[in-house]
Order: structure tokens, then C-alpha cells, then sequence
């Protein structure tokens, strides 16, 4: 009986010369980018980060601020008792499960952790509210392990500035290939650069074009936006 071999999606290669000239404009435009999120340590990062899943940043930082005030460690939140909880973060969207999450997170990180959050991979993602994406969030912005969190933005920006191919349709995926493209000395800052641009100009209906600093480099010049999103 013939048998036949499963059909293989050959990859594109991205140009090189089209991954420099990117990243060194966004370099120069943004030497040193950071996230958006308000924090003092890698608790309040983590925690910040896990609250800021399907919110905007602005409204996770209005009600960081009041909180991180009294309680910046897991001791002092679980103090702060969860209900107490529930109302600093009312305005953010899943409150009550993200506050519950919080404070598991908080035991754990007493129980296992002496107070202090674990600064691998396989630890984060075992903590309440804390997925991969998260993970790779703090641990970049730690400085600890250069990722790539692929959320909306850095997706959709991806996909247009041809970054990644279509087979990419998942955001691990995406994640995948763009740690293979990206040279090592900008994947700290790849992340930013990505969210940044897609946040503030390669936005999804109506890219502001004009005041795009690669856009000449855009591969989707002329395409009809409101197609892609």
C-alpha cells in the first residue's frame, strides 16, 4: 500500500536587512523601552501584570497605586484580606477572580518562597493567575530571560510588518518565530517596541500611516486595514 508523507508548510525567511532596519529605528526612537505597568518589585510587577489580562494598563495603574501603596508585599496583601482586595480593583475587569487569585498566589509565595517570587519560568507559571504569558513579561522586564509576551498588539504588528508568516496563528506561535528572527541583542526590548507601536500607531482599524517610523518598510502600505483585524 502506498503511503504518502504529510505535507510539511515550508517556512518563509524574513530578510535580515528588514529585521535591522526595523529595530534600529525603533531603537533610536526608544532607546530603552519599558512596560506601562507601575511597579517597585518583582511582586507588584507580577501582580500587576496578572491583574492587567484583558484591561488596559491605564485602568490596572489607577488602582495599582493605592494599593501597592499599603501593600507591596505578599504579607502585607494578605493582611489587606481579600474582600478589602476586591474593592481596590473593582474597576478592573474579572476583579473578583483576580482577587482571589492574588491571594492564593500570596500563600503560596509565603508558604514555598519565603515571601519572595521565583525568578523561573516553571515556578511563575504554577502560581495562581500567572500563565506563560505573564511569565514572560516578568521575567523580561526582570531581565532575567529575554521573551517575547505576544498579546494583541504585538500579534497584530507582527503579522503586518511580515515578522512572522501565516503559519503563525496562534501567539505562542507567533512568540516561536519571533525569538527565531530577532537578533539576541535587541529581545529584551523587542517586546516593548512591538506593544508600544501596535498601542499607539500600527493600531488595528485605522494605523496612523503618517506618523509611522517604518513605514516604509511595511509590507501592507495600501492594504485595506479593516481587512486584517
Amino acid at each position: 500500500m502506498k503511503t504518502t508523507k504529510p505535507k510539511t508548510t515550508k517556512r518563509r525567511k524574513v530578510d535580515p536587512e528588514l529585521i535591522r532596519q526595523l529595530f534600529e529605528r525603533f531603537e533610536q526612537d526608544k532607546p530603552e523601552p519599558k512596560t506601562e505597568l507601575n511597579y517597585s518589585n518583582a511582586f507588584t510587577l507580577v501582580t500587576a501584570v496578572a491583574l492587567s489580562a484583558q484591561a488596559t494598563d491605564v485602568s490596572v495603574n489607577k488602582a495599582t497605586g493605592p494599593l501597592f501603596a499599603i501593600a507591596d508585599n505578599p504579607a502585607d496583601m494578605l493582611a489587606l484580606g481579600e474582600d478589602k482586595l476586591m474593592q481596590m480593583i473593582s474597576s478592573i475587569g474579572l476583579y473578583r477572580n483576580k482577587a482571589k487569585n492574588v491571594m492564593a498566589m500570596c500563600r503560596i509565595l509565603i508558604d514555598q518562597y519565603g515571601g519572595q517570587v521565583p525568578m523561573n519560568r516553571e515556578a511563575l507559571v504554577s502560581l495562581p493567575g500567572v500563565g506563560n504569558k505573564t511569565a514572560s513579561v516578568v521575567l523580561n522586564e526582570m531581565d532575567i530571560e529575554p521573551a517575547i509576551a505576544v498579546d494583541t498588539h504585538v500579534y497584530r504588528v507582527s503579522h503586518r510588518l511580515g515578522l512572522v508568516d501565516t503559519s503563525a496563528n496562534t501567539p505562542d506561535k507567533v512568540e516561536k518565530q519571533l525569538m527565531q528572527v530577532i537578533p539576541k541583542h535587541w529581545l529584551t526590548r523587542a517586546h516593548h517596541w512591538l506593544i508600544l507601536h501596535g498601542r499607539y500607531v500600527c493600531v488595528a482599524r485605522k494605523p496612523k500611516c503618517d506618523i509611522c517610523i517604518v513605514r516604509d518598510l511595511c509590507p501592507k502600505i495600501g492594504v485595506d486595514f479593516t481587512l486584517l483585524v
